[in-house]
């Protein structure tokens, strides 16, 4: 995991995103920052061309219209076609029926490689019950580990559920990972962002269920390393996130992973 950063930074892939408007700043940076490159293209008119030159597929529901619904099945399609990794964040599944109905088509009709989101998001795509409002989830639930297993299973993907231990599942494999400061909390979009450095991840690394593992490690170590410098200032430390992305070394990954696999 720690090398495929380095294959990050010397390939620099192209990471093509279809997008939550409200961080799409903030997820541009995060990808440039640990060495891979964005691009923001959401029309049904250009997706399956601009797919082809990518490393990775981010598909993000946060601002979901139905006709990005289409938009991203075509280019998932496409990706699929090529062997490209897609990888979904589900933002507010089980919140409305757009969002659920979204996510469940995206699966009955694509490949997704990697799903990464809250309990409450992976709960509705398995049918199970979690309290969301909004797009925040309300609660962690025990068992996570049981459930990131279960739908790795359902739905043929690597699952990673990010909370106060971040989990990741291929089925099989689970890694529990401790990095990570409670000010990524404070920010709008860190969660995004977190999916953004797994798909940076995925386009490195052939292993699904390592590429979110070494992702989330990558991130929460970020977070740590931010947060020992802004203190408790949130602007502050969203900038400061930036830097210890940018600044992230192999070395690092290796010292400062909290990571068990079991």
């Amino acid at each position: 995991m720690a090398k495929d950063l380095a294959k990050i930074r010397k390939n620099k892939p192209l990471i093509h995103h279809i997008t939550n408007y409200v961080v799409m700043n903030e997820t541009a940076n995060a990808t440039l920052c640990i060495g891979a490159l964005p691009v923001m293209a959401p029309a049904k008119e250009e997706v399956e061309e601009m797919v082809v030159a990518a490393g990775a597929l981010l598909l993000n529901l946060g601002t979901l219209t139905p006709e990005l619904v289409d938009s991203m099945i075509l280019a998932a399609k496409k990706a699929n076609e090529l062997g490209i990794p897609v990888v979904l964040d589900p933002v507010g599944a089980g919140a409305t029926a757009l969002r659920t109905s979204a996510s469940t088509r995206l699966f009955a009709e694509t490949k997704v490689d990697i799903v990464r989101g809250n309990i409450a998001e992976i709960c509705a795509l398995i049918g199970r019950r979690a309290e969301i409002k909004g797009v925040e989830a309300l609660s962690d639930l025990e068992g996570a580990e049981e459930v990131a297993k279960e739908m790795s299973k359902t739905k043929g993907c690597t699952t990673a559920i990010t909370g106060k231990i971040d989990i990741v599942s291929d089925g099989t494999r689970i890694a529990l990972i401790e990095n990570g400061h409670s000010m990524l909390r404070t920010v709008t979009g860190t969660g995004c962002m977190a999916t953004t450095i797994v798909a940076a991840f995925a386009a490195a690394e052939e292993d699904r269920f390592l590429a979110a593992t070494g992702g989330l490690i990558a991130f929460g170590i970020a977070g740590e390393k931010a947060a020992q410098i802004s203190g408790p200032r949130p602007g502050t430390f969203h900038v400061c996130l930036y830097d210890a992305l940018a600044g992230l070394r192999e070395e690092e990954l290796l010292s400062r992973a909290r990571v068990r696999f079991i």
